[in-house]
């Protein structure tokens, strides 16, 4: 998608897609047919942040791609990277829009260069990361790397940028390097609000788009203000491959859904789907999960040998629609019952998307009524089930579901 800048650098994209935003909640208003009770607080806060969104141009949805770090942790190399790039094209996962192959931590020599560069790790990456990055581009995918805002990463196996933001986000570009994953290890106890603008700007700097992927933890609320200087923020500490693990990301991102949007997106961490520690309704919960909330959609397995059950969640295209819906309204939890809960957002089209969630230890029936997202109690709507590939048509009042524990049931709502 060509994106044109005005006078000032900003990016008109981000600009028609808040008049977009606005025109829908207007039009909605006018036909009578209520969004629900946290859309126009979203569309504030979003058009809030919009004003003063990174000038990149970049993350108008959640990115959406492979990460090494979940799976492999230090273990890569470029026979790795290269071999996944193959089975993201084979798997059909890159059509489905799963773009970013990422390396994480462990990718370069402890010490830099006499010119003071950052240098690829010669026993794992041999040909450099330009070679690399090449091979990645030449499969129709895009290469993302990983650095650090203080002296080391988080292994103290490679350097971290702070004190070389230029020259680093420099070196980035010009081996074609498409998206910075920039941790906060080894930092001096600076604030982020300090250190990450500056690598913002040097990428801003550098000649070449780059995604840029904060990764501060959490701990200074980045919601509140990385939008100016990023394009997803992490909301949490780092994701484990474990039930409790993944839903207590989901519950610590949800507080901050009113400020993700077009550009700029809350990160609860990659996904662990098919690395085998959760069962397969857990991973159907936590893909569904993710894609309502707008967070990115960051495969952490290894997709060279996933098998059929893992490829099947991850490609439901009706449930990626979700997640990368234009509107870029966060759903969130807006209703709980004990252990059974119901998320919903707004979607483009007056559309709501909607996840009920059963995450006790047995079988129970889960309602959504429309007051619970929104909707007139008169209203009648087709409810698409995106895991079942079914519609109930001219549903009203409410929707409810039987559901196995730590399952979920979810569905696109359209109005009559």
């Amino acid at each position: 998608m060509a994106t044109s800048f005005n006078s000032r650098g900003r990016s008109a994209v981000g600009v028609v897609v808040v008049i977009a935003a606005c025109i829908l909640y207007a039009g909605v208003a006018a036909a009578g047919r209520p969004v629900m009770n946290v859309s126009m607080d979203v569309l504030i806060a979003r058009n809030q942040i919009r004003r003063k969104l990174l000038d990149n141009g970049l993350g108008l949805t959640p990115q959406m791609g492979w990460n090494s770090w979940n799976h492999f942790h230090r273990h890569i190399n470029e026979i790795l990277i290269k071999e996944t790039a193959d089975a993201m094209v084979s798997t059909g996962l890159a059509a489905l829009g799963y773009e970013y192959v990422n390396l994480d931590d462990c990718w370069a020599e402890l010490n830099r260069d006499s010119q003071g560069n950052l240098v690829a790790k010669a026993s794992a990456f041999p040909s450099g990361i330009k070679a690399l990055a090449d091979y990645v581009h030449s499969k129709g995918l895009k290469l993302g790397i990983y650095s650090d805002a203080g002296s080391q990463t988080c292994s103290k196996t490679m350097p971290g940028s702070l004190g070389y933001e230029e020259q680093d986000a420099k070196t980035f570009a010009s081996w074609g390097v498409d998206y910075l994953k920039y941790d906060n290890c080894n930092n001096p106890g600076t604030s982020p609000k300090e250190r990450y603008p500056i690598m913002s700007k040097a990428l801003l700097n550098s000649g070449r788009k780059i995604f840029f992927s904060l990764c501060e933890w959490g701990q200074e609320d980045p919601a509140t203000w990385a939008s100016a200087i990023g394009n997803s923020w992490r909301t949490t500490g780092d994701i484990s491959d474990h039930w409790d693990s993944m839903t207590s990301r989901a519950d610590q991102n949800d507080k901050w859904a009113s400020y993700a949007g077009p550009g700029g997106w809350n990160d609860p961490d990659m996904l662990e789907v098919g690395n085998g520690g959760m069962t397969t309704e857990e991973y159907r919960s936590h893909f569904s999960i993710w894609a309502l909330a707008k967070a990115p959609l960051l495969i952490g397995c290894d997709v060279r040998s996933m098998d059929k059950t893992t490829l099947k969640l991850l490609s439901n295209k009706e449930v990626i629609a979700v997640n990368q819906d234009s509107l870029g309204a966060q759903g969130k939890k807006v209703k709980s019952d004990g252990n059974l809960e119901v998320w919903a957002g707004p979607l483009s089209a007056n559309k709501v998307a909607l996840v009920l969630w059963n995450r006790g230890s047995s079988r129970a029936t889960v309602t959504a009524t429309w007051s619970d997202i929104g909707l007139n109690s008169t209203t009648l709507v087709d409810a698409r089930d995106l895991w079942m590939h079914s519609t109930q048509s001219s549903v009203r009042g409410q929707i409810s579901a039987d559901i196995d524990s730590h399952a979920c049931v979810m569905y696109v709502l359209t109005p009559q």
